[in-house]
């Protein structure tokens, strides 16, 4: 079949691949380049965790809205302007964490998704000549103190329950395994299931150039919709025509939500908009990439220099970004590593993660025309789980039995 794969980024390259290697024509749509800077794939935290499955609402979370509302500089915060637009997803998202059952719930239907990534990741960028990107050495999470872990014990717990194994490292165990780490750490957990990739940019635009070396055509335009006779798909639109096809993924990131309207579902997908800082030459090089506790960030080393990166911002697609919350990183990376130079030189970003308010995502048959397969709202998960998202994708256009049971991503939950 000719399946048009609506986006450029990790989900989409990846399920390009995986559609080719079925023996299907791929015609990929983005109006971007794969792994340029305008898309998420580029500029998040590089990690593959599959100990990630604890979504981001929680109980008693309605307590802090003030808090995020008045806080521009905080891990999370909302902007008042974009407040009215956000209740509905807000509510809903308050709603999806209010008891530890549905948190658990969340948890059971992600861990499939992440599970193994790193070595998913690995096989397919071994596939695609990339194979340098993708390591596997565990990631580090570091408190000041053991209380501070404890403190989460329930999420901890939770990843326990999920199958999430790590070694616990008393202060001179942490300081002998990352010297370049601040000593007032002094408890960490070593995660030895999680990766990384590298450079996520170049790993993207590498999958897709692979893509196309499989006969792949990139077309840089932006679909606007499709043309759906009785339910059945003729072809997707762009604004520079249309391309007649079979099938579609709808793999466009935050900006899905107007196509997967058009295919008959209306879902609630907001973008949190996230924020990285890259320090050249930092004159440190840590063992491991580093999540402090009390930081809310990813410390990684990439070819480009020191990478942190986080935050959350809910302020919608067109506002500007506010680099303030750039420097809070930056500034942020002297009270993990105090042997960074003086001086630094320091490159910022900002790029919009594709978020639905219970922290699945949508992956599935549309619901107005089955020729067209949701496949977008990762939230922070994106990158670790694109590997099996794709495998799942292909499976679905292709009509065989996934090895994945799609139905916690169905749009139908909304």
């Amino acid at each position: 079949m000719h399946v048009v794969v609506v986006g450029a980024g990790v989900i989409g390259a990846a399920t390009a691949v995986e559609l080719l290697r079925d023996g299907h024509r791929v015609t990929i749509v983005d109006p971007g380049e794969a792994g340029g800077t305008q898309a998420a794939s580029y500029g998040n935290s590089t990690l593959l965790n599959p100990s990630s499955v604890i979504p981001m609402s929680s109980p008693g979370l309605w307590r802090k809205v003030p808090g995020y509302l008045m806080d521009p500089l905080g891990p999370l915060t909302i902007r008042w302007s974009y407040l009215p637009p956000l209740l509905p997803w807000m509510w809903r998202f308050l709603r999806a964490g209010a008891t530890e059952a549905r948190v658990a719930a969340t948890a059971r239907a992600l861990r499939p998704l992440l599970l193994n990534a790193p070595e998913r990741h690995s096989r397919l960028a071994t596939e695609a000549g990339l194979a340098n990107l993708i390591t596997q050495q565990g990631v580090l999470f570091a408190f000041p103190k053991r209380a501070d872990f404890e403190a989460e014990a329930r999420s901890w717990q939770l990843r326990r329950e999920m199958g999430v194994q790590w070694l616990e490292l008393p202060e001179d165990e942490l300081r002998q395994r990352e010297p370049a780490l601040d000593r007032r750490y002094t408890f960490g957990l070593l995660v030895e299931e999680n990766g990384q990739c590298r450079d996520p940019g170049a790993y993207v635009k590498g999958l897709a150039s692979y893509a196309g070396g499989l006969g792949a055509v990139h077309h840089h335009v932006r679909a606007t919709g499709f043309s759906i006779e009785a339910r059945r798909l003729r072809a997707v639109r762009t604004a520079l025509g249309d391309i007649a096809c079979e099938k579609a993924v709808i793999a466009a990131g935050a900006w899905s939500k107007v196509l997967a309207k058009e295919a008959g579902d209306r879902v609630p997908l907001e973008t949190e908009r996230g924020y990285h800082v890259v320090i050249e030459n930092p004159g440190i090089e840590p063992r491991y990439p580093v999540m402090p506790s009390d930081g809310k960030m990813g410390c990684v080393m990439t070819p480009q220099g020191l990478r942190l990166a986080g935050q959350v911002e809910l302020a919608g697609l067109a506002a500007e970004p506010n680099w303030r919350r750039a420097d809070v990183l930056r500034d942020f990376a002297r009270h993990v590593f105090p042997g960074l130079p003086t001086e630094m030189r320091v490159h910022t970003w900002m790029g919009h993660r594709p978020s639905t308010p219970d922290g699945l995502p949508c992956i599935g048959l549309a619901s107005g025309c089955p020729d067209v397969v949701h496949a977008f709202g990762h939230g922070h998960v994106g990158l670790t789980a694109g590997a099996a998202t794709a495998r799942l994708v292909a499976d679905l256009v292709s009509g065989e039995r996934p090895e994945i049971d799609p139905t916690p991503y169905s749009v139908t939950r909304f």
